[in-house]
């Protein structure tokens, strides 16, 4: 009987004291010989890649003081964004470091700590100066325009030879003579007749003739529409960079952002024309080469990148819209989450916050 008092006792020992083994587990976890793989991708200013190797950055310094204070083991694990959130769900890696947007979507599949930065999208265009001239002349030369020039150049050609071709035996005089010399003078007549400028020196007096030019005189009146358009367009390209003056702008231009992020989402949703890139200097430089009108990405990792830009990099426009979270990532149900999470509330409202904030975006926070 007495042993099996002490087995009773022993087991409501284990019972009361399991959740205290539960809680205690999280903190311990990467204390008792685990170390924990973290996934970063390069983001300035909240991963920061520096020349000797070493990484640094608001998310990075942030991460590593939580582990120091929880005792946790880590190793940094670099990838590409895109692969950050598979792997995680993968088990690949533990936890997720750098300027995880919360969302709906991702909270389904992962965990996220508490936030530790509020932000928001922002707009970057091109600086006001050269940069629209400089691109209406390379869409002027470029090869979209030079098709439409060769095309009608072709047409002109046609609409002359037919014309030659009913001309050249009983109006010798105005479009006979050597097959080259009859085929320039139609050629000079379908020009200056679809421009509308003719000088009544050159008339078909055939009836095969005067039908070509009756059809060439209606259809160059949609031909010329046409080509204005066109010359038009390669001309005035630039001013739709200046007239994006915020997200009510946004679907009068090309946007660039980046692929698989919150601003991709966003202008998917809002059904905005866009051009997607690997990351977002690249958004920015294509910006600044006038093959996007302007770029949509999360404020402080565009002001950062921004001064890295040679020529001054771009202008951004005040304010932000779409706001959003930034957190940790972990596993759905990771253990790692509760103790990681008191810890980010803990630092985020003290003093060495600020400090830390400042070292990377103080000077550009508005």
């Amino acid at each position: 009987m007495r042993r099996r008092f002490a087995e009773i006792l022993l087991l409501c020992a284990v019972v009361l004291s399991g959740p205290a083994l539960a809680q205690a587990t999280p903190a311990g976890e990467a204390s008792q010989g685990k170390t924990l793989r973290v996934a970063i991708s390069e983001v300035p200013p909240f991963v920061v890649h520096e020349a000797d190797g070493s990484w640094r950055g608001i998310s990075v310094d942030l991460w590593r003081e939580i582990a120091t204070t929880l005792g946790y083991r880590f190793e940094l694990v670099p990838m590409p964004f895109k692969d950050v959130l598979p792997s995680l769900e993968g088990g690949k890696v533990d936890v997720a470091v750098g300027a995880l947007t919360m969302t709906a979507e991702r909270e389904a599949r992962l965990d996220f700590t508490s936030p530790f930065y509020q932000t928001g999208l922002a707009i970057a265009v091109p600086r006001e100066g050269g940069t629209a001239g400089w691109a209406a002349l390379q869409r002027l030369f470029s090869w979209q325009f030079a098709s439409v020039v060769l095309g009608l150049t072709v047409l002109l050609f046609g609409v002359g030879a037919l014309l030659w071709f009913f001309e050249r035996r009983r109006n010798a005089a105005q479009f006979g003579g050597t097959p080259a010399a009859g085929l320039g003078e139609s050629f000079w007549w379908a020009a200056v007749t679809m421009t509308t400028v003719g000088y009544g020196d050159r008339a078909p007096i055939t009836l095969g003739g005067r039908l070509v030019a009756i059809v060439w005189m209606f259809a160059a009146l949609i031909m010329v529409s046409g080509f204005t358009a066109a010359v038009t367009s390669a001309l005035t390209v630039g001013s739709l960079q200046g007239s994006i003056n915020g997200p009510q702008d946004l679907r009068s231009g090309n946007v660039a952002t980046v692929q698989g992020t919150a601003s991709e989402r966003y202008l998917n949703d809002e059904r905005v024309r866009s051009t997607v890139f690997a990351d977002v200097r690249s958004a920015m430089r294509a910006v600044q080469a006038g093959r996007a009108d302007a770029v949509v990405y999360d404020q402080p990792i565009l002001q950062y990148r921004n001064a890295e830009l040679e020529h001054g990099g771009l202008r951004l426009l005040p304010g932000t819209f779409e706001h959003q979270l930034y957190a940790f990532a972990v596993r759905s149900g990771s253990p790692l989450r509760d103790p990681v999470s008191q810890e980010i509330l803990r630092i985020t409202n003290g003093d060495e916050w600020d400090s830390l904030r400042r070292r990377y975006v103080g000077a550009q926070e508005r």
